[in-house]
């Protein structure tokens, strides 16, 4: 439903640029460089935002052909965690499991700007925005059990015949607020979930297998041994996902040329 919404509003916003009488044309190019947070929704944090946030960082390149519109390309870095020790839910006690993982980013987006925006620019100096995209993450959640944090897939902890795939897809969308801050910079503060299409980012997805193929019991890490084989270690009706959240500092490069308008 979350996404639907932003996406809704992202389609609304492009059919109204499209619909203007008039079409105001320039180029503005931008390095950005991202500093905030990142956190996971998901088996371990089913429902706390904002829970559990570790410090995150980017850089991106942003292309506005229009005062409405811009492409951008970037990589970002983040780190996730979850820890059932930190839950008010009796059964998540109980299951006693805990990841973390590094997060790597890389992500192309389209955003609309809900009214004119441009850096340097005092007529056009801020605007809510929404945007939409692709993203490719890389992640690889670990554990300890005494001897250092240890990759989870490796252990294969819910009985799979192969190993989870460390990069997968994402669609990443969200809101945010553009300012400029200079003659040729900008800030803006940006709130992006990202939608995945795997349930192992917690390395938790499903039931605990008949045999446990780990000798080092990162698959039944139960409290008072009330998990049994084949009763449920996760929930596999839904995926993860995961978020960044947080402010950039925008410069603007080189224009390619100027601003002008003209009737469609």
């Amino acid at each position: 439903m979350l996404r639907k919404s932003f996406l809704y509003l992202f389609l609304l916003g492009t059919l109204t640029m499209l619909a203007q009488s008039r079409k105001r044309n320039f180029v503005q190019r931008e390095l950005g460089f991202f500093a905030g947070g990142s956190y996971y929704i998901g088996d371990i944090n089913p429902r706390g935002h904002f829970s559990n946030t570790k410090p995150a960082g980017g850089v991106f390149f942003r292309y506005s052909p229009h005062y409405r519109y811009a492409f951008r390309l970037g990589v970002n870095y983040g780190k996730i965690m979850g820890n059932d020790a930190n839950s008010q839910e009796a059964d998540q006690l109980e299951r006693n499991l805990n990841f973390v993982s590094n997060l790597y980013e890389a992500n192309a987006v389209a955003e609309f700007n809900f009214v004119d925006y441009r850096i340097g620019n005092d007529k056009h100096k801020f605007t809510m925005y929404v945007f939409a995209g692709v993203g490719a993450f890389l992640f690889n959640p670990k554990s300890d059990r005494g001897n250092g944090p240890e990759p989870l897939r490796n252990f294969k902890t819910e009985g799979q015949t192969s190993s989870y795939a460390k990069i997968q897809m994402s669609i990443p969308f969200g809101v945010g607020f553009k300012l400029n801050s200079g003659k040729r910079t900008g800030i803006s503060f940006e709130w992006g979930p990202r939608r995945t299409f795997t349930d192992y980012l917690d390395d938790v997805s499903g039931s605990y297998p008949v045999t446990a193929g780990d000798s080092k019991g990162f698959t039944n890490r139960s409290l008072n041994g009330a998990a049994t084989p084949g009763s449920m270690r996760g929930n596999p009706s839904t995926k993860d996902w995961y978020f960044y959240y947080g402010v950039t500092l925008n410069f603007k490069l080189r224009e390619a040329h100027r601003a002008c308008h003209r009737s469609l």
